[in-house]
């Protein structure tokens, strides 16, 4: 038994194959609160910056309408809430030197899709126009249960750029 036992376990060091990309959080506590402060108990990050071979990759989580003190703004109000969530998104791109036509995709979790997507695809056609974006970021959106039950939208991006030389 203890043979099998043996065989099974992993090594107790594995060597590592690989280098680790280097990754840091990304932050912009002007609009938004910590993770930690957010929905206890959460553990994550708002995002992470990777750097890969000269281009950094942002990989924003999913973001809300949420204040710097971790409280929801706007409740009951879509349109409201989803306008801050671009405002908090913006905010974590600045804070990484990125603008929305560095967004590659978006994934756009709303907690009632059909009362809520023909409000969402409206302001978010007005917003992606304000930006000038062409082309559009691919996207996807999902209804979904958020983490708060006053929460009606939240949107998490994909963000790549090339590193200055």
């Amino acid at each position: 038994m203890s043979q099998l036992m043996t065989a099974i376990e992993p090594p107790a060091n594995p060597a590592r194959a690989h280098n680790p990309i280097p990754k840091k959080a990304i932050r912009a506590p002007q609009a938004l609160n910590e993770a930690f402060d957010y929905a206890k108990p959460s553990s994550f990050s708002r995002g992470l910056r990777l750097e890969l071979n000269g281009t950094t990759i942002l990989l924003i989580s999913g973001t809300a309408s949420v204040g710097d003190q971790g409280e929801t703004l706007y409740p009951g109000d879509f349109r409201a809430q989803c306008r801050r969530t671009y405002h908090n998104i913006t905010a974590l791109l600045e804070a990484e030197g990125a603008t929305w036509k560095d967004v590659v995709r978006t994934t756009c979790y709303l907690r009632d899709i059909e009362r809520d997507y023909a409000a969402f695809n409206e302001i978010r056609t007005q917003f992606y126009q304000e930006q000038g974006l062409d082309p559009l970021p691919a996207s996807t959106g999902i209804q979904a249960i958020l983490c708060r039950p006053d929460l009606l939208i939240e949107i998490e991006a994909m963000v790549m750029f090339e590193n200055e030389k």
